[in-house]
């Protein structure tokens, strides 16, 4: 892989053929295409450091965005990061409910729906499951895969996911009580939540940037 182009995909290595996808589930919209894989995984995975520097592109650019608009406002302490889930539509509940959880979560940066987006969320089916990507250039989205959103707890798919674009790598090993522990504790794990560790990063990364 060429790293002049950073991608990050940050998705769940699934099993084909695990669930039915969701009854009368909207036509997957065409995301943009990603070069490289990474992702929301079985504890059977435990990535790489082509994935870390991939999520961590991911999240730069995001963050470049996001400070580049806060600049024609000095005055706002807390950093929003804007949000477009309209080529999602099946997950739109998940999605709220995911970006309320970070907003209630932490206070150096807030997610908003909205126009002029950061980065964006698309749905369908992918064998690599859900993942987050980018071109390292501030052009970033979040895949949501049916199948493996009927296995796994889709809000919690859903927030770790938007972790990523709020700085914060895979941890497969972790506990349930670790929102990036991803899939590793496997599909009982229903916990939607960061723990205090997982908060006090997001806070200190948007707050020193």
């Amino acid at each position: 892989m060429k790293r002049s182009v950073l991608s990050a995909t940050l998705g769940l290595a699934l099993a084909a053929g695990l669930a039915v996808l969701p009854t009368g589930a909207a036509a997957a919209s065409a995301a943009p295409a990603a070069p490289a894989v990474q992702g929301y995984t079985a504890s059977t995975y435990a990535g790489s450091a082509a994935e870390t520097a991939d999520n961590q592109a991911f999240f730069q650019a995001v963050m470049a965005s996001a400070k580049a608009k806060q600049a024609a406002s000095p005055l706002l302490a807390t950093v929003v990061v804007t949000y477009d889930a309209s080529s999602a539509p099946s997950f739109r509940n998940q999605i709220a409910n995911a970006a309320a959880i970070w907003n209630s979560s932490v206070s150096n940066v807030q997610l908003r729906a909205g126009s002029n987006a950061d980065f964006r969320y698309y749905e369908g089916n992918d064998s690599r499951g859900s993942y987050a990507s980018t071109d390292g250039h501030g052009s970033g989205y979040i895949f949501l895969d049916y199948q493996q959103n009927q296995q796994y707890n889709s809000v919690r798919v859903t927030a770790h996911e938007t972790g990523h674009v709020l700085g914060l790598p895979d941890h497969y090993s972790g506990p349930c009580s670790e929102l990036m522990s991803g899939g590793g504790p496997g599909p009982s794990c229903t916990n939607p939540y960061p723990n205090s560790t997982e908060r006090s990063r997001v806070n200190s990364l948007w707050l020193f940037g």
